[in-house]
């Protein structure tokens, strides 16, 4: 367990050249802090506590300024930067190594109880505001834009672009 949370810290440690030490990140980061109750939560909520998921997801939001539902799977490494604004969904799945930057949603498009989320695959970057709907397939390797908005499927190591989704 100390072993995985080293590895965290250094991820983040080596993805951000101003972070000055391991201490710093995990206790003043909001990335790591939201990610270490996102593990609490998503506990809870497999072990059917939903309410007391829910009330730990709420409280990881009130400090971190992130939401993430406690039914969202996220995978390995995952980097947070900055944070604040970030929403993930209940069905979203999130794969390793991937980076999702401040004011990012993972949402859905409807209200219907189904997967309703994206499935983030491997080592995807989300730029800033980024605004990635429905449960579409963002494939391993992809980079999405600051400010896009997806909709469609995303093919591993695609770019894409802008309001319109446009493929790069």
């Amino acid at each position: 367990m100390v072993n995985g949370i080293l590895e965290f810290l250094r991820t983040y440690k080596n993805y951000d050249p101003a972070a000055k030490s391991l201490w710093e990140i995990g206790l003043l980061y909001p990335g790591p802090k939201a990610l270490f109750f996102h593990r609490i939560a998503h506990a809870c909520y497999k072990a059917e506590l939903f309410f007391i998921g829910r009330l730990v997801a709420e409280i990881s939001r009130l400090l971190t300024g992130i939401e993430i539902h406690p039914g969202a799977t996220i995978g390995k490494r995952l980097v947070i930067d900055h944070g604040m604004g970030v929403v993930i969904g209940e069905t979203a799945v999130i794969g390793d190594d991937c980076i999702i930057f401040h004011g990012v949603t993972l949402g859905g498009l409807k209200f219907d109880p189904v997967k309703r989320h994206p499935t983030v695959g491997n080592k995807v970057l989300i730029g800033t505001g980024a605004k990635v709907l429905g449960p579409i397939t963002v494939g391993d390797g992809a980079l999405i834009g600051a400010n896009a908005v997806v909709t469609k499927d995303v093919p591993p190591g695609a770019t894409m672009v802008g309001p319109l989704s446009t493929q790069k």
